[in-house]
């Protein structure tokens, strides 16, 4: 399964899953940000290669649909409705994400 997590800057919340999730259960993730100043800029080809996609704000989903409209048509986004209000790797963020996503996937404990 290829997961791919969006957020702003790719820098704290998606980079974070990114790692928490990285190869668990054989899962391919990566992670993206939407913002021009991202780390990682989402493209087509994240949209495309992703199963998963999981945006950590509704504003997220909206950019993009807005970008990728067409690409997105049999794509599962969820948004996950995490705040930006936390630092890469922390603990309170990490138990968040895992929760969350463990509506949708196998997440580890």
């Amino acid at each position: 399964m290829k997961i791919l997590f969006i957020c702003s800057r790719n820098k704290w919340r998606s980079l974070t899953a990114e790692k928490i999730f990285h190869g668990y259960n054989h899962y391919d993730v990566r992670s993206a940000g939407t913002e021009e100043n991202a780390r990682i800029k989402v493209t087509a080809g994240h949209i495309g290669w992703a199963d998963f996609i999981f945006a950590m704000e509704k504003k997220h989903v909206r950019r993009l649909t807005d970008k990728f409209g067409a690409s997105l048509s049999g794509k599962k986004v969820i948004c996950l409705s995490i705040p930006d209000d936390y630092a890469f790797m922390d603990e309170d963020l990490i138990e968040i994400l895992k929760s969350r996503v463990s509506q949708y996937i196998d997440v580890p404990d």
